[in-house]
This record gives structure tokens, sequence and C-alpha cells, in this order.
């Protein structure tokens, strides 16, 4: 009995010994371990170096392409472009929180269930636009007093008197969402040690911060126009009508998104996961955000160094004379390729990351700011140019990059080293985008793998 204890005691020594690290620098021991899982819908795109511009064509002699040897991180890429459906999701999740504010702003007893309120002794309650939203209680659409307030006595529908059918309508003239976003780029402009104490890091900094942070609201509606807009001569008319609602357009690429749309997307889409991961108890993952211009071409050529499309090849058809992506063949048959407009996401075969209509389909925003020269001046580790335009600047400076050519492009659109560009606040109905995420890292003896697909 006397060994037993003192086995006993020697354990309680030694464990708190190990707590205290012996006295050795061996950092703090109660974090909790990450792991980050492969986004749903995402492919791991490996970290690697190759040379950016690098196996095509200059056909304008633009002398933009400069090729050069980037390294890139590891991130995490959209299997295909985002959806109609997928992109819906963002426009009814606007529509809804804007009908639960509405309701419980102008009737917040009847509908106080449509917002959390602190709990506990001295919890203080928020007012009803400040409190967060309930997502678990459901909207009574047809429910008289929800009928009454979205109808009557707010612009959340069409008026009556304006309708093209006689049931309601939402305006998606509201359909605004406002979002928040920290100007890194200003942070690290900013000198603090320049600053008055009073204003600088070690005075009031809270306010310096706030500064840093900026909100936006946009319409998230795309614009189903754009078909006219972009081919005026063209009877387009049955595709304005029904691509972006209707059930057989569901998993097409969605166009008329502008890029501060689709920027404005990845941020609610980063909101929507880590909201989920906090009411789970889950350490947040990293935001969403659109790829760079370097990290779409390295997730593009799949791994190869040289070669001018996705699928590694110099031509655009396969052995068996099948076309390898949807654009414009042949002088203008569109349908050659098995698609007249844009098609279905993932028909034609994958690189060999996996990634499907990276040529092709519709072209896709990137974060970059276009430059004819960026690519000279650019670092050579993660390259980035960016540029945030305010509305006042000149149209040059709202020129943001697009890769990979659409529908309606030649191959030579379709080649990884083209550059184009379209501005910021402009939406077209052969440009999309997807999404990226930062890669993190995993526990020792784990190793990321390609998500399974989505169809």
């Amino acid at each position: 009995m006397r060994k037993l204890f003192v086995l006993l005691s020697m354990a309680a020594i030694l464990a708190g010994c190990g707590n205290s690290g012996n006295g050795e620098l061996v950092g703090v021991q109660n974090r909790s371990k990450f792991y980050q899982p492969d986004p749903y819908g995402m492919v791991y795109i490996p970290m690697g170096s190759f040379t950016m511009g690098i196996g095509g064509e200059d056909v304008p002699t633009a002398n933009m392409q400069d090729p050069k040897t980037v390294t890139v991180t590891a991130f995490y890429m959209d299997e295909t472009e985002i959806t109609n459906n997928e992109y819906r999701q963002f426009v009814h999740w606007v529509r809804d929180s804007i009908a639960r504010r509405l309701l419980v702003s102008n009737m917040p007893d009847q509908f106080s269930d449509l917002i959390l309120q602190p709990e506990g002794e001295n919890a203080v309650p928020l007012p009803p636009d400040e409190a967060p939203l309930n997502w678990d209680a459901e909207i009574e659409w047809e429910d008289e007093q929800v009928a009454d307030v979205l109808e009557n006595q707010t612009d959340f529908y069409i008026p009556k008197n304006q309708r093209f059918f006689r049931k309601k309508e939402v305006d998606a003239r509201q359909l605004n969402y406002k979002y928040y976003w920290i100007d890194i780029q200003a942070a690290a402009r900013k000198d603090y040690n320049k600053q008055e104490p009073s204003e600088g890091m070690f005075g009031n900094r809270d306010v310096d911060r706030r500064d840093l942070v900026k909100e936006d609201e946009i319409n998230v509606f795309p614009d189903t126009l754009a078909w006219i807009h972009d081919f005026t001569y063209t009877h387009n008319d049955p595709i304005v009508k029904r691509y972006f609602w209707h059930p057989a357009y569901d998993h097409y690429p969605v166009v008329g998104v502008n890029w501060k749309q689709a920027r404005a997307f990845s941020i609610w889409r980063s909101q929507l996961q880590s909201s989920y991961l906090r009411s789970q108890g889950k350490a947040i993952s990293h935001e969403f955000r659109l790829p760079t211009e370097v990290e779409w071409e390295w997730a593009a050529r799949g791994g190869y160094e040289g070669n001018p499309y996705p699928w590694g090849g110099p031509y655009t058809r396969n052995a068996k004379g099948c076309f390898l992506a949807n654009f414009k063949p042949m002088r203008g048959n569109y349908a050659a390729d098995g698609a007249a407009m844009t098609a279905i996401v993932a028909h034609y075969p994958p690189n060999d990351f996996g990634l499907y209509d990276m040529s092709g389909n519709v072209a896709e925003w990137t974060a970059d700011t276009y430059d004819e020269l960026s690519n000279v001046y650019k670092w050579d580790f993660n390259p980035f140019f960016g540029y945030e335009a305010k509305d006042s600047d000149p149209e040059t400076l709202k020129r943001k990059v697009i890769r990979g050519g659409s529908w309606k492009d030649v191959a030579y659109y379709l080649r990884l080293t083209t550059r184009a560009y379209e501005y910021q606040d402009t939406a077209k109905s052969y440009i999309g985008f997807r999404c990226v995420q930062d890669y993190l890292g995993r526990q020792k003896g784990s190793n990321p793998s390609k998500a399974s697909n989505v169809y």
C-alpha cells in the first residue's frame, strides 16, 4: 500500500511538472485542436511554382503576358462556376432577412420570434434593428398579418398597378445586401509611429481600427436583361425570361453578376459558414473570396507547366473529334461543341486538379485589378494587384481581370495566358465566377483530398 501511495505521488508530481513545462518554453498547451475539412464542392489545389504567362500566343502583339516564374500557396477552389441555384440561395437569404426586419420593425410584439435577444439576468434587450435574426423561426408568408405588413406598409412587393401577373412579386430593387470588409491595404499603409498618441496605436486606437472597416451596400439580384444588352440584335427573350429562375437552368453558371456582386456573395458565403461553425462551437474557418489572377492560372493549368489549355494538349478537340470546352468554334458554329450558349456545369471533362470549365462556358471574375504591365511589377510570391476603385475614379481604374473565355469567344480567349478585363460595375451574359478559400493546414498525419463532385 505504501509503495502504491509513493507511485501515485510521483505520478502527480510528474503531471504537475508536465503542465508547467519543466520551466521550458513549450507554448500555450490548452489550445483546441484545429482541423480544416474540405469545403463542400471545392477541390484542394496544392502549392507550387510555375512560369506564369508561358505557352500562349500573343495574337494582338500586346505584350501583356510577360512570362515570370511565381510561387503560389495552397488553397481550395470551387469545382465549378457558381450556379444559378447556388446564387439564388444568396438572393433568397437577402430577401428573407429584409422581410424579417420589416416584420419586426413594424410589429415587434407579434413577430418577436424572428429575432434573437440576449439571455440571462443582466441581459439588455437589443433594438429590433440590431438584434440578430432567428433563422429557425419560419415566416408564414400567407399569414394575414405578414401579408398586410409586407404588401401594404412597405415597399417589399411591387405595387399592384405595376405587376405583370396578379400574384405578389418581390421588388428586386429592394434586395440590397449591406456588408462590411476590412481594407487591409489601407491598414498596411498607415504609419502609426508618426501619429499623435491620442490618435495612434497606443491612444484611441479603436477609432483608427473602425476607419479600416468599410461598409458597402449593393443590390444582389443579377441583371437578367444582360442577354439583351450584350446582343441587341438577337432574339434572346426566352433566355431573359427563364435563365435565372427556371429549374431547367438551376445548374447552369450564373451570369449578369458584376464584380462587386461576386465579392458580396463571397463575403456572405463566409458569414454563412462562420455562423454555423460558431453555433456548433467549432473554430471559424477562413473566409471565401474571389481568386487572384495567378491562383486562377495555376489552378487552371492542372499541374502542367506550358499547356495552352486546362486539358493539357494544344488542341480544342480530343482524339475522337469531340470539343473539350464550350466556346465559339468553326466560324460561328456555336452548336458544334454541344451547347449554343452556356452549358450545364461539369458537362466537359475536368483538368487534372479536378476543376471543370476553367476555359469556356463563362469567363470568370478574379480579384485583380487589370493593368497591362502588372505582371512586370507584381511580386513573384502570391502576386496580386488590387485597387479599390471609387465611383468617382476614372473608368480605367475600375477594370478587373477576367479569365478563361466564354461560350461566345473564339479559342484564343480560352488559352490560359490570355488576359482580358471588364469594368467592375458592369454585368455581362458571358461572365460568371467561382470562389476560393485559403488552405490553413491540417493536423499531423492528415492529408487534404479532393472534394466529392457536386453533381
